[in-house]
């Protein structure tokens, strides 16, 4: 297992390397380019444009643009300072300080809309999508065997017929549809649920800074149901797809599981129903499942973008949109980079799960 991990791993580095030369020249060819925000604003003058694009390094030619991002070429130039109320960047060069040592070198760069550095706006926005992802997570494992190993068990009974009917409506329903719908119903017909946020503003200082965690300190009961009342409704607008889905594959591999000859055979031993069911058949069904949580898994941990987006969750997701609107091509690239390591991974993960959930498969 120890061998077969390490060869995955060293499996993946290419396929990362190859991620960031599709992730680089995709965005490349975006209209306009990286440098359409403010070298062609009129605002600038040519000079404060010529300036913008070298202190970015964007006069240099793609292979080189590349070559620096990754961090295999010095970093030559600088970043920007910003001046006056209204944030508008000055973007003379302010020396090698301001500069992008490359993501070999765990730098992702600058945002060209704030001048904040990328990693620093990813690990802020990671910490609410691994809430929301992880509760997300939970529901959405455990109700989906649930209904799927009872739906197996009762077939053709009335809850069979009710858990078909949710998986084929539940699949079919927009993801930002249910989210508005939820949002109307909750927060805003019953005003039951918050429907923006991830905490109350008006209750306690804003989530992630240092105000917020003495207050967290000093008061955590409060500031966790605070938390897990924004919590409702993007999880619910998550896992009900999922749920649909991820039941019929249960229902399906629990079906084919109980018609087999070991199981046959555990209930003439005469062992209970309930450790033929979750013991013998259980453990066997549960294969195409792990495959497909093992490829749904980077979803809600790298940010549903529409669940983010309706419900104002600062997490990945929201961070994503904003960038693509402020046309931030670093803080993208961050995030598409960050995302393509979170697929490998699960990937990886998954083929681990299959040596626990089945030990007859051996590597």
């Amino acid at each position: 297992m120890t061998k077969y991990i390490i060869r995955r791993v060293v499996q993946a580095i290419p396929v990362l390397i190859g991620i960031t030369i599709v992730v680089y020249a995709i965005l490349q060819l975006a209209p306009g380019g990286p440098q359409s925000k403010f070298a062609n604003n009129p605002r600038m003058t040519n000079e404060q444009k010529q300036l913008f694009l070298k202190a970015w390094g964007l006069d240099q030619p793609i292979p080189i643009q590349y070559c620096r991002w990754m961090g295999f070429c010095d970093p030559d130039g600088g970043g920007f300072d910003f001046i006056g109320p209204t944030g508008w960047p000055n973007f003379l060069p302010t020396g090698i300080s301001g500069a992008t040592n490359g993501i070999l070198h765990g730098d992702l760069g600058y945002s060209i809309t704030s001048g904040e550095l990328v990693n620093d706006q990813i690990i802020r926005a990671a910490l609410p999508t691994f809430i929301l992802a992880s509760a997300a997570l939970v529901l959405w494992i455990g109700t989906a065997i649930l209904i799927g190993v009872y739906s197996a068990i009762r077939r053709y009974s009335m809850f069979d017929q009710l858990a078909t009917i949710f998986a084929y409506v539940g699949y079919a329903i927009p993801t930002f549809w249910l989210g508005i719908m939820l949002a109307y119903l909750f927060g805003s017909t019953l005003k039951i649920l918050p429907v923006s946020g991830i905490v109350d503003i008006r209750a306690g200082p804003a989530f992630g800074n240092d105000a917020y965690w003495v207050y967290f300190g000093q008061q955590p009961i409060s500031a966790i149901l605070d938390i897990a009342k924004h919590l409702v409704l993007p999880v619910i607008t998550l896992v009900v797809v999922n749920i649909a889905g991820d039941s019929r594959f249960v229902r399906a591999s629990m079906l084919d599981a109980l018609n087999q000859d070991y199981v046959r055979t555990a209930k003439a031993k005469g062992l209970p129903g309930r450790t033929v069911t979750f013991k013998h058949a259980l453990r066997n069904a549960l294969l195409p499942v792990v495959t497909n949580i093992g490829l749904e898994i980077p979803f809600l941990f790298t940010g549903a973008i529409v669940t983010e987006t309706i419900f104002s969750w600062p997490g990945i997701g929201k961070l994503t949109i904003d960038a693509t609107t402020k046309q931030d091509y670093p803080v993208l690239m961050g995030v598409l980079l960050l995302t393509s390591l979170v697929v490998v991974l699960a990937n990886l993960l998954a083929d681990v799960a299959y040596a626990v959930v089945d030990p007859r498969i051996k590597y």
